[in-house]
């Protein structure tokens, strides 16, 4: 019989290793999140926009009429954010696990931003937006969940 030991320990070394780059990976998305944000044409339809958005109800018809208007801006912020489906062709399927993760971080971010924003509700309504499963949706639901963030 071959004692397992040394291949478990080798095998966790590897997975310390790996999961360190995911982290690295995800912190630096962290540090540079929005940075496009502070700068025109961004800021300057912000800078009209923000309290406007605060004040509306996530992809109601009045949220839908800011986000037409603010088109230029977010058409810049989006090309250059992939933790933003739209970044994407394929919408959701192009994003990687790293993408996915910041989005559902500012996702849980931004709904704070709305005076009645619900993570939940959000994950919901982005499910029709964005059209991905109901799998990533359960696997969303269950992340919020677990960080007790909802």
């Amino acid at each position: 019989m071959e004692d397992s030991k040394s291949a478990t320990l080798e095998h966790k070394s590897e997975v310390k290793r790996i999961g360190a780059a995911f982290v690295a990976n995800l912190r630096n998305r962290i540090i540079v999140h929005d940075k496009s944000k502070l700068k025109d044409p961004e800021k300057k339809i912000l800078d009209i926009y923000t309290k406007e958005l605060k004040g509306s109800t996530y992809m109601s018809e009045k949220y839908k009429k800011f986000l037409k208007e603010m088109k230029p801006g977010l058409d810049h912020h989006y090309a250059n954010n992939d933790h933003h489906p739209q970044f994407f062709e394929d919408s959701v399927k192009g994003m990687s696990l790293l993408s996915i993760s910041e989005m559902l971080i500012d996702w849980c971010a931004a709904v704070r931003r709305h005076a009645d924003g619900d993570i939940m509700v959000s994950i919901e309504k982005n499910q029709e937006r964005f059209g991905y499963g109901d799998e990533l949706k359960q696997i969303l639901i269950n992340t919020v969940k677990e960080l007790k963030i909802g």
